[in-house]
């Protein structure tokens, strides 16, 4: 079979910059990449028009898609990882908020209720602080990038004319999940966040997944070797990146870097493992918290989401 080009959206990082300078490149295909800033208009095309191949996504707007029946199947290639204690701020003015201060409050949400750093977000407060998500009444700034989706009753969309994170900040919202965190009058709910993160991931392996990729039905079923072939090329990718990072090889870290280094320290392992195996407790997780929160309406098995070619793949 000839090379096929197929558009690609990812964006420009460590563990992608070999794939999108074309060091490397998928054996029998050749990827051609858009560049969407802010990345998040990637997801929402892909959901609304299917405008691309392949492209990064969200792993809770996957989630979302795939139960409306979006023609489009991921890979268990996971390009963004973190950590979500920081995420939920609170404003500067009330520092002896705590988590469960928030049941019976309002909560900002930045954008929609899917996602993935709000459902991570909400699942530690009620997993780690026994917050009741269903005693929060949850206010959007944005739309969902699924349209079918209907959230709980428990969510509404801001006022018109209202900033949910200038309603934050005067203490108007008990807290906001996902807002801007680089203004003054706003701090972490939670105190010192990043080592809670860490202490997390410690305690509980704890290491919540973001991102991954997606491919077009269409295509994974013209080309049975696409899936295997476009994991490969990303975890070759990856591959490289982490051997620099772990290598001390990356001059000036950024905070991504230095946050997948201590990841590495931490673990003693690869930073960010690809694949089913390695990774089906924060699958079945991310997966839990979207039932428990209403996102989805039954539990999904990680094989029924994850393209057929790559359920024994690991990198």
């Amino acid at each position: 079979m000839g090379q096929i080009t197929l558009n690609a959206v990812t964006r420009t990082q460590g563990a992608t910059r070999a794939l999108k300078d074309g060091t490397i490149s998928p054996a029998g295909f050749r990827l051609e990449f858009e560049e969407v800033d802010p990345l998040i208009r990637a997801f929402r095309r892909m959901v609304r028009t299917l405008d691309f191949d392949l492209t990064e996504m969200a792993f809770t707007t996957y989630l979302v898609a795939k139960a409306h029946g979006k023609p489009f199947t991921a890979l268990p290639v996971f390009l963004v990882r973190g950590f979500h204690h920081g995420a939920i701020l609170r404003s500067a003015a009330a520092a002896g908020r705590v988590p469960a201060d928030l049941e019976g409050a309002s909560v900002g949400v930045n954008r929609g209720y899917t996602v993935t750093t709000g459902v991570w977000a909400r699942g530690i407060l009620a997993d780690q602080y026994g917050v009741d998500l269903s005693g929060v009444t949850w206010v959007l700034s944005g739309d969902e990038h699924v349209a079918e989706y209907v959230p709980p009753s428990n969510v509404v969309t801001v006022a018109p004319g209202k900033d949910v994170p200038d309603m934050v900040a005067a203490g108007e919202l008990a807290a906001g999940i996902g807002i801007p965190a680089d203004r003054p009058d706003v701090s972490p709910l939670i105190p010192d966040a990043d080592e809670a993160g860490y202490q997390a991931l410690r305690e509980r392996g704890l290491y919540p997944i973001n991102h991954l990729v997606v491919v077009r039905d269409e295509l994974l079923a013209a080309r049975p070797d696409l899936a295997g072939s476009l994991f490969e090329a990303y975890a070759e990718a990856k591959r490289r990146y982490v051997a620099a990072l772990t290598g001390g090889a990356i001059v000036d870290p950024g905070p991504a870097d230095r946050m997948y280094q201590r990841v590495a320290e931490i673990t003693g392992a690869d930073p960010l493992p690809y694949g089913i195996a390695p990774n089906r407790a924060m699958i079945d997780q991310l997966i839990r918290y979207a039932v428990d929160q209403g996102i989805l309406d039954k539990p999904v098995r990680a094989e029924d989401v994850f393209a057929t070619g790559t359920h024994d793949l690991a990198a």
